[in-house]
């Protein structure tokens, strides 16, 4: 199966949780085209945990909840098809599902059959309720087995948070995506730490085997299953958004795309993020500045006090294809500072004669030839995305 860019799709788990129905996730398919979504690249429909039945059937096979799935999951991939979509489905490495349902451990090669012969086209592959005695790698790489042997292009998401390593090892067992952390929450401290803890092991993520750094929480506004502490603002969502297309994560939506904000909505679709996203090189970036960010109270009954922020800007340098490059801004500190942009640290020193013909990726506004260096200042939580290109300097 050939995935060679980031994976785009929806995922039940971070609004719905075990609150999940066939109306339900054929409702989401129609609004995803209806709004363009599907357009988009956003093609994989994919229901998460607490699916099934608490017992296997007489001939050993998982049973779809007849409360939840009335027509079963075949009519329901059917369905899902017929949109244009692809559809996914969730099982588990362990000896239970993280909701203590029926799991494939010990049963991988006949619940790869039944979800190929319900027509999955992906599969999102847990760790939850894993016994000592079993090598995490060794079921894995026996699922992969099992889903190459039905015969079906199935995509295999594997979700193991980041145990053992997997950034090194996913790939050779022929895995498609894989969960290098634990679950995101909808705070802005959740994401931003999931990301940052990744920012060295993106070299190893590329075509044909991604780092899924989790569902993204846009939209949520602190609503449904993955809601805890602050809620994110519209501000904190585009620094998601930013961070998960400069690294060239798997795009899997998480909130109700049927009753979406319309900021947001519009985020999701930003032609100039997906783009970066969707590269077909899919280069990891270079980080090009991981440090402090000073910022100045405005409010002049502190006398404007300096605060220092210890690890909270990122700057990040993108190679595109075509001649192209992306540079993200980033400001993880709750007030505006400035974040730099050394070219000298991206390989472009002054001496060059070379500048960036540089706009942004948001807005499309354009920013002009720059040289030797380009900095910003970027809101607190905030962020700023540029597209350059190489232009030679008088």
């Amino acid at each position: 199966m050939n995935i060679a860019l980031p994976p785009m799709g929806w995922n039940s788990w971070n609004t719905f949780g075990p609150d999940i129905s066939d109306q339900l996730i054929v409702e989401t398919a129609r609004a995803m085209k209806e709004k363009g979504y599907l357009e988009k690249g956003y093609e994989y429909v994919v229901i998460d945990d607490i699916w099934s039945l608490h017992e296997r059937d007489e001939n050993v096979r998982l049973v779809p909840d007849p409360e939840k799935f009335p027509r079963g999951m075949k009519a329901l991939a059917d369905d899902i098809h017929a949109l244009g979509f692809k559809f996914g489905m969730y099982s588990c490495a362990g000896l239970l599902t993280c909701a203590g349902y029926p799991s494939s451990f010990d049963h991988e090669f006949i619940d790869a059959q039944t979800f190929a012969d319900w027509g999955v086209d992906f599969l999102k592959y847990d760790f939850c309720n894993f016994p000592p005695y079993a090598n995490g790698r060794q079921r894995y790489a026996m699922m992969s087995m099992a889903l190459k042997a039905t015969g079906r292009d199935i995509l295999f998401s594997a979700c193991n948070w980041g145990t053992d390593e997997p950034w090194k090892w996913m790939d050779s067992i022929g895995v498609h995506m894989y969960r290098s952390t634990g679950d995101i929450h909808d705070n802005f401290q959740s994401f931003t730490d999931i990301a940052k803890s990744q920012l060295n092991n993106f070299c190893m993520s590329g075509p044909h085997c991604f780092n899924d750094i989790d569902m993204l929480t846009i939209g949520m506004y602190g609503k449904g299953n993955v809601a805890l502490g602050e809620a994110c603002t519209t501000r904190d969502y585009q620094t998601q958004f930013a961070l998960w297309c400069m690294l060239s994560a798997p795009l899997m939506l998480g909130g109700d795309v049927r009753r979406m904000d319309p900021d947001c909505e519009s985020l999701l679709k930003n032609d100039g993020l997906l783009r970066i996203n969707q590269d077909p090189e899919c280069r990891p970036p270079q980080i090009v500045y991981r440090g402090r960010v000073v910022s100045r109270e405005a409010d002049p009954a502190t006398g404007g006090r300096w605060h220092e922020y210890p690890d909270c800007g990122l700057t990040l340098f993108k190679h595109l294809s075509g001649g192209e490059f992306a540079i993200g801004y980033f400001n993880f500190a709750p007030l505006a500072g400035e974040v730099p942009c050394l070219f000298a640290d991206a390989g472009l020193p002054a001496a060059s004669g070379f500048g960036l013909r540089l706009r942004d990726a948001m807005t499309g506004r354009d920013l002009g030839l720059q040289q030797d260096r380009y900095d910003l200042t970027v809101d607190g939580h905030g962020c700023r995305v540029l597209l350059g290109r190489l232009e030679k300097i008088g």
